[in-house]
């Protein structure tokens, strides 16, 4: 009776107790991270030769595929691009109408299957020979026409898919991407490849800014609290009022710092129960505060701030006070 329920209503579905989901998913988990832990195996003169086939080239590097294994080309492009390895998709079942207008004298191309035998492949191989381009093949079937006919292999080979019936791409997908990884990194280690260019192909959200904003960025844009080591304390209060910092820098008239006061140095005086009239700003400040350049990354301040559990830094240059940068300047630019 349940099953002809469920044929006929695919809404009434076999309820899974919290316990067998867990197990599925821990399962799921185990299967792919064995498939990944099997490419190690797989690492061999054929990688290496991909690797320096495709950084000593002076084209781009084409990446297909079809169904899944097009997906996780895209992703490989993404990662190739931008980690400073030129790349472009092809679809493989669009290569034949058009795009292979794309493919240039000096790029490599690299095929992603898992059977190596799709009929999309076995129409695109003989295309890509007859261009000359040097074929990379990531194929989880080591004897199949897309191994035989490229001109290095990367074997993906699963054991078995993730999937309870074995059928959906899910351990072999992983590994693909995988090995698409292994190829990316060891291409930026060789060429090199340094924070400062990873900046430049993400300038924007958050990892754009934590690569290349500087402290001045965010300090130039504050207020710039400060006082003299002999003004008086109703002077130092209405200054980080008017700032609303809170916190202001003690100077000397050519802007060297000398030290800091904040509201907290005020509250610890206050409850002294000195007399006000006699205190100037000398008196009361913190000497020799913590400083940073406005040249550095702003995620230096925010390492600097949590380190020293402080809320604010001073921005200097060459000794000579430049601002403030404080923590909400940071949290409002999402680097929190």
């Amino acid at each position: 009776m349940c099953q002809v329920l469920m044929h006929l209503n695919p809404l009434i579905l076999p309820i899974l107790m919290p316990e067998s989901i867990k197990q599925v998913a821990l399962q799921t988990i185990d299967l792919e991270a064995r498939a990944v832990a099997g490419l190690a195996a797989y690492i061999n003169e054929d990688f290496e030769k991909t690797v320096r086939v495709i950084a000593g080239g002076r084209g781009r590097v084409v990446v297909s595929g079809i169904g899944k294994s097009a997906v996780i080309a895209q992703k490989i492009v993404a990662t190739f691009n931008s980690t400073g390895t030129p790349s472009l998709f092809m679809h493989a079942a669009d290569a034949i109408h058009g795009d292979l207008g794309m493919i240039q004298e000096d790029d490599v191309v690299m095929l992603i299957s898992k059977s190596g035998e799709s009929p999309e492949i076995k129409v695109l191989v003989p295309l890509l020979k007859n261009f000359g381009n040097h074929l990379v093949a990531i194929v989880g079937n080591p004897v199949s026409y897309l191994a035989k006919n490229a001109d290095t292999v990367l074997n993906t080979t699963v054991d078995q898919e993730a999937c309870p019936n074995n059928l959906a791409p899910t351990s072999s997908t992983t590994a693909q991407l995988v090995m698409g990884d292994a190829l990316a990194v060891c291409l930026m280690e060789l060429r090199g490849f340094q924070p400062d260019d990873f900046a430049k192909y993400h300038p924007g959200g958050t990892l754009g800014k934590k690569l290349y904003m500087r402290v001045s960025d965010l300090s130039d844009n504050n207020e710039r609290p400060r006082v003299f080591a002999n003004q008086s304390l109703r002077e130092v209060i209405v200054e980080m009022t008017a700032k609303r910092l809170g916190v202001t820098a003690v100077i000397d008239q050519e802007e060297n710092l000398l030290g800091i006061i904040t509201d907290g140095d005020l509250r610890r005086m206050l409850e002294k129960n000195v007399s006000i009239e006699s205190v100037n700003a000398g008196d009361i400040m913190s000497p020799n505060p913590r400083s940073i350049n406005g040249d550095e990354l702003a995620v230096e301040a925010l390492d600097l701030l949590r380190k020293n559990e402080i809320s604010q830094l001073v921005v200097t240059a060459d000794g000579k006070y430049k601002g403030i940068i404080h923590l909400h300047d940071l949290i409002r630019e999402g680097l929190i």
